[in-house]
């Protein structure tokens, strides 16, 4: 492969092996494909039309280049508007498509944004509600055909000989140290911040990622993209099957999941660890409806599963994990599509029961770690056994530098590191130090130099006796059951740690069937007496595994599950802790009306 040094140098790479399928996504219920060629056609004849529109790089500087939005779900108009953006030196600002109104004019108007690009007719009506309010916004242009909105394709027109040798001048002065893109930030700690990622930035992420993913062996280059596009984990990977020759096909929603990796049959996909948990809870809910000696051989190869080890030499457990997976987990393979290899897992935390479990399944589980601010990937596990261990986020990437402060945190510089936060240099020097990104999460690089997450800094709580608790690895562990579906660990400045529990229902209701306990809705189940001590059983387990102070004391079920559009998770689901604790104010404080004594746990 040639020396990229901008992102958008895919193209020539791409037109030295062009593909038919480069881009797929449902039309009208049927995949229509585009191929390499329709793809940069596209792009190059939008790349004009915004320089005839008079968007340019400006002085070349971040504050002086043009800035234009995209608000969609990941489809091919996504990748082409990025690109055509990008080779005329603008700047792309991604948004997540449900951000909320207020947070919408907010960054249009901090990035002075000067088009915009929508998916569908909900979210124009989004972005006219605050045009006004938006003095840079001049149009706004949907993917979607919708009456009374100009489409996108209204700016495209043939390309004539003077326009591709203006653009090839104008992509030529394009530099890796330019800002390509900014970023804001899901929020978990408060306003969205606009991280500013250059070309070398991504590109350096991009090429070192994918040396790792060239070590899957697949048959047929095929992904399956379902994540926020605008989100830079999803973006950076999308990067990679760019350079690296994948296909690319879109997910049609999140719950489509299912049918459309059974229509493409993808070899890899990236995904979160509620993705994962949403299967695995449908792999025991149908497991649950088998009956006599295939009941049993289910049950037997999800504790063949929980058994899995990396480095198991065993050649019994070798012979029992072929007759599982002859037996049952081939089965789960095809409910996926049949071909997948590997599952890239970033944003959060994932259960190491899980990890075992997939993996011992023949779908290997690549979790890895990383931050908006650092394009995104530290350290990632390999699919090469020797570079892959259970409860660890990987080794790190190829030129990234990790240093454990003296209080446990994080620190990365590497080519990936930001620039910094679009015109807040004093929240960028507070997290830049002599090079070094504060990550604000606390870790260990063990003796094998695999980095482990423990918790996030700011999520680190004191109790009232002084003693502090980390709730995160807590709460990881206890979701390993599949009776629970999310959990946040309470106890700052009190006497004794707590729980907010959600059920998983989709298990639970099963489990009230076997015990003939009626099931007329959750509000009820959870105030049922059997219930409650079900889960009280399944805390005390765990409590055995943490120190006193860290042991869970009481819990409270909850009857909704906690999701982006309520807003107690982050677009990438990440618990907004904040927003919980005050949301569930009084069930939290009901637990704590007796704190003159520790109640033990049942």
């Amino acid at each position: 492969m040639e020396k990229a040094t901008r992102l958008f140098d895919c193209m020539a790479v791409q037109a030295k092996a062009p593909l038919d399928d480069l881009l797929n996504a449902k039309v009208n219920g049927a995949w229509k494909s585009y191929s390499t060629q329709e793809v940069h056609d596209m792009i190059y004849q939008l790349s004009i039309a915004l320089l005839d529109m008079g968007v340019s790089g400006g002085d070349g500087t971040t504050e002086g280049r043009d800035k234009i939005g995209l608000i969609s779900p990941g489809r091919p108009e996504w990748l082409i508007t990025d690109l055509a953006v990008q080779q005329i030196g603008a700047v792309l600002v991604p948004l997540y498509p449900n951000t909320n109104p207020k947070e919408l004019e907010q960054i249009l108007n901090e990035a002075e944004v000067k088009y915009v690009f929508v998916s569908n007719k909900e979210l124009y009506d989004k972005v006219n509600e605050v045009h006004s309010k938006v003095p840079s916004l001049k149009a706004i242009f949907t993917f979607d055909l919708i009456e009374g909105c100009t489409n996108w394709t209204e700016l495209f027109k043939p390309l004539q000989k003077k326009d591709r040798q203006n653009l090839i001048a104008v992509s030529n002065a394009i530099s890796e140290n330019d800002v390509t893109t900014i970023i804001y930030t899901s929020g978990t700690t408060g306003r969205p911040k606009g991280v500013m990622l250059t070309h070398k930035n991504i590109l350096s992420n991009v090429m070192a990622s994918g040396l790792v993913l060239n070590q899957i062996p697949i048959a047929r280059k095929r992904a399956l993209s379902f994540l926020p596009m605008n989100h830079i984990f999803e973006k950076m990977v999308t990067y990679i099957y760019f350079f690296f020759g994948y296909s690319i096909y879109y997910a049609e929603s999140i719950d489509t999941i299912g049918v459309n990796l059974r229509e493409v049959k993808p070899y890899l996909f990236t995904a979160v660890p509620r993705v994962l948990e949403k299967v695995f809870e449908k792999i025991i809910i149908e497991g649950k409806k088998l009956k006599g000696i295939k009941s049993k051989i289910f049950l037997w190869s999800i504790k063949i599963a929980d058994q899995f080890e990396i480095d198991n030499k065993s050649i019994w457990y070798k012979i029992k994990l072929a007759i599982a997976d002859k037996l049952v987990y081939s089965k789960w393979r095809k409910a996926i599509g049949g071909n997948v290899s590997a599952i890239i897992v970033g944003s959060s935390a994932c259960p190491v029961r899980l990890e075992k479990i997939f993996t011992a399944a023949g779908i290997v589980i690549l979790e890895g770690y990383g931050l908006t601010e650092t394009s995104p990937v530290i350290s990632v596990n390999h699919y090469q056994k020797s570079s892959r261990k259970f409860g660890t986020v990987g080794p790190l990437l190829s030129g990234v530098q990790v240093m454990i402060a003296d209080d446990g945190e994080i620190l990365c510089k590497g080519p990936g590191v930001m620039k910094g936060y679009y015109k807040n240099p004093g929240l960028t020097a507070e997290v830049m130090e002599n090079g070094w990104f504060h990550t604000g999460d606390i870790g260990v690089l063990d003796q094998d130099s695999f980095l482990k997450i423990t918790d996030r800094k700011k999520e680190i709580f004191k109790t009232s006796g002084g003693k502090y608790v980390a709730p995160t690895p807590i709460e990881n562990k206890m979701k390993e059951n599949y009776f629970i579906a999310q959990m946040i660990v309470i106890g700052s400045e009190k006497k004794f740690v707590t729980a907010l529990i959600v059920p998983s229902y989709a298990n639970l209701k099963p489990w009230c069937m076997q015990n003939n306990i009626p099931f007329s809705s959750n509000e009820q189940i959870i105030k049922d007496s059997r219930v409650i001590d079900l889960y009280y059983s399944i805390v005390d387990a765990f409590n055995l595994e943490f120190n006193h102070v860290e042991q869970v004391k009481k819990i409270t079920l909850l009857t909704d599950e906690w999701s982006t559009d309520s807003g107690e998770l982050t677009p990438t689901g990440k618990m907004k802790r904040k927003v919980i604790t005050e949301k569930y104010h009084a069930e939290i404080e009901k637990m704590y009306l007796d704190e003159l004594t520790e109640v033990p746990i049942l």
